[in-house]
């Protein structure tokens, strides 16, 4: 993989679920399987992780930038993203990971793919986004791109306002209801920067977290980019615990998806997105005649699920 490839990615598979339970009600279910939008197969950076970091990482090889830092706890996908982006275009990978040290599979993919790690106090690492840390953090390691946590910046709404485009196209129908996983609400946000403003969809939002600040959160962002949109929604009680917890209703699941349809999810956001989505479906959400679009964000590089 080159920056070449970066620019001008081939668009990843949409496809129309062949399920009953949609059928029955009327409803037509797609899944935009940005899973498949990787270097290699299974490889972290990969998904709404590629349309994030895309042009992040074009504009860093314009501005010779030789090494990426950013931020995550120790399960965060876009720590072993950013490692494996770094890995592939031949530049050095930083991450400032969150509490005490620790191993687990998504921190040794990130070391494996060349990203030097370091554990910072809780305390500390709420300062992250604070002019005077990051300026210790540059005289500490030299001139590096700084990546925000979850890798939401200008940026990367520009990723996902192109994967919002791309949904449009590439559907055969005009979708109804386009939904989302959400951490940081920068996806969600992107997706909706990308929609045409006459007849968009609903664009559905669901968290992976425990509470109900995301909503908040989508706001703040739209209205930094000074966007003014009332198509979206968050659904805040599909987390199943909170971030990264999961419950055997959840996984049981995410193995009938698979049994079913031969497509891996995880339990930390793709899995708690189709399960509501069919949990919605159930509820009577969808009113007959809708075309949902589902987007597969990836991750499963770390998560075994014992299919």
């Amino acid at each position: 993989m080159n920056f070449a490839d970066l620019k001008s990615p081939p668009p990843s598979p949409l496809i129309l679920l062949n399920d009953q339970q949609w059928d029955n009600r009327g409803v037509r279910l797609y899944i935009k399987r940005d899973d498949l939008l990787a270097p290699l197969p299974n490889d972290p950076f990969c998904g709404n992780k590629w349309r994030k970091l895309q042009y992040n990482l074009i504009h860093a090889k314009e501005e010779g930038y030789k090494t990426l830092l950013t931020f995550g706890g120790a399960y965060s996908n876009h720590l072993a993203a950013v490692a494996s982006a770094g890995n592939h275009l031949g530049l050095a990978t930083i991450g400032m990971v969150r509490g005490e040290e620790v191993n687990n599979p998504t921190l040794a993919l990130a070391r494996k793919n060349g990203m030097e790690l370091h554990f910072v106090d809780r305390t500390t690492y709420r300062t992250k986004n604070e002019p005077a840390y990051l300026r210790q953090l540059e005289d500490r390691f030299g001139r590096v791109y700084i990546l925000p946590e979850g890798g939401t910046n200008s940026a990367a709404y520009s990723g996902c306002a192109a994967l919002a485009k791309e949904v449009i196209a590439q559907c055969p129908e005009q979708p109804t209801h386009l939904a989302v996983a959400c951490g940081t609400g920068g996806t969600l946000t992107g997706l909706l920067s990308g929609l045409p403003e006459d007849t968009p969809p609903q664009v559905m939002g669901i968290s992976a977290l425990k509470g109900n600040f995301m909503t908040g959160e989508v706001e703040q962002q739209l209205t930094a980019l000074g966007l003014n949109r009332t198509n979206w929604e968050i659904h805040s009680n599909f987390h199943h615990g909170g971030y990264a917890r999961q419950n055997q209703e959840l996984m049981n699941f995410i193995q009938s998806f698979y049994q079913q349809h031969d497509i891996l999810l995880e339990p930390v956001y793709t899995g708690k997105l189709f399960y509501a989505l069919y949990a919605l479906l159930s509820q009577g959400y969808f009113p007959a005649g809708s075309r949902v679009v589902g987007v597969h964000t990836g991750g499963m590089q770390s998560f075994g699920c014992n299919i």
